[in-house]
This record gives structure tokens, C-alpha cells and sequence, in this order.
């Protein structure tokens, strides 16, 4: 699974990007991240993308438009740590560290990211938190699988490696949105 996570900001032309990305073939989902926007910002962006692309994307802040638009997803963190009430979508979650990981796998969150995994493009100064004997061990404990999403540093050049190392995908931020 192929993951694009949106830049924080809005930008001309964003709407039809998104559907550009979901329109290829290559993407899978869409995550729209923007943590300092208001609800209806966020509203005439997904009023600007077709309602047939809804089943793809999850958001990652107002979550109550998740249910009004019938998205895919939304994805918890620290500024939303729970999925509104009555949501009956896809739930995900971010994972930094593999001891967060191990706690997150107890839950049944549809996929689950672990970051950062490389070097990170939109965030400098932020490196993999994690070694190739660290991620080859969390993959024999079981920990790393089909549900856990790399994160941080990857790229479309990379997903075939992330596969390799037995993560179920990749999301991609910084080399999306070249």
C-alpha cells in the first residue's frame, strides 16, 4: 500500500494533485494533514476533489468531516486521539518507537505507521530513529507486518526496499509533493 500524506499547508492546485496522485495507479490513499486550519478550510478542499476519490482519503484533523463526507479514514494523534463518536471507518495511527509499536499492534487500528525509518526529506535534521538490524528484529518478533506502514525519509524510489524489510507499505510525504 502506497500512502501520500499532504503538506501542512494549502497550495493552488491542490485539489486536483490529490486526485492526480489517486488517478495514477501508484497511490492508494490520500492523508489529508493540515494541523493549523480551520474545519471549513478543510472543508472547500474536499469539496474541490470528487466525491467518487472519498473512499481514499482519511484525515488527520477535524475528524467529524470524516462522517459528513463518508471518507475512508481518520488517523489519531495528539491533537485527535479519538476517532468521533459513531465512526465506522478506518482508524490509524502514528508509532515512533518500536515499544509504541508493540502497544499499538494491541488495538485494532486498520495500519499503523513507524517513523522515522530513513532520513526524513520534509522535516531536516530528523534521522531514522531505527537500524537494519533493529527493523529486521521487530520483523522476526512479528511486530512489523502487513499493518505497519514505513514512514520518514521514504520515497517512491524507496517502497520496494521498505517492502523488503516487511512493512505492508510506505507513506510519503516530502517526495510527493516535489
Amino acid at each position: 500500500m502506497i500512502i501520500v500524506i499532504t503538506q501542512p499547508y494549502f497550495f493552488q492546485g491542490e485539489a486536483e494533485r490529490i486526485v492526480q496522485l489517486l488517478s495514477g495507479g501508484v497511490v492508494d490513499i490520500v492523508h489529508i494533514r493540515k494541523p493549523k486550519t480551520s474545519q471549513g478550510e478543510v472543508e472547500r478542499l474536499l469539496d474541490a476533489i470528487p466525491s467518487a476519490f472519498y473512499s481514499r482519503l482519511v484525515l488527520h484533523d477535524h475528524h467529524p468531516l470524516a462522517i459528513k463526507y463518508h471518507l475512508r479514514g481518520v488517523h489519531l494523534n495528539s491533537r485527535n486521539p479519538q476517532a468521533p463518536e459513531g465512526f465506522d471507518g478506518a482508524v490509524s495511527i502514528s508509532c515512533h518507537s518500536l515499544d509504541e509499536l508493540a502497544e499499538c499492534r494491541q488495538r485494532p487500528y486498520a495500519y499503523m505507521s513507524l517513523s522515522p525509518v530513513f532520513d526524513s526529506i520534509s522535516k531536516p535534521g530528523y534521522h531514522s530513529a531505527f537500524t537494519a538490524q533493529q527493523i529486521a528484529e521487530a520483523r522476526q518478533q512479528g511486530l512489523i507486518d502487513h499493518r505497519v506502514m514505513a514512514l520518514g525519509g521514504v520515497t517512491f524510489d524507496k517502497v520496494n526496499d521498505v517492502l523488503e524489510m516487511g512493512f505492508g507499505g510506505a507513506m510519503i510525504l516530502g517526495d510527493a509533493w516535489k
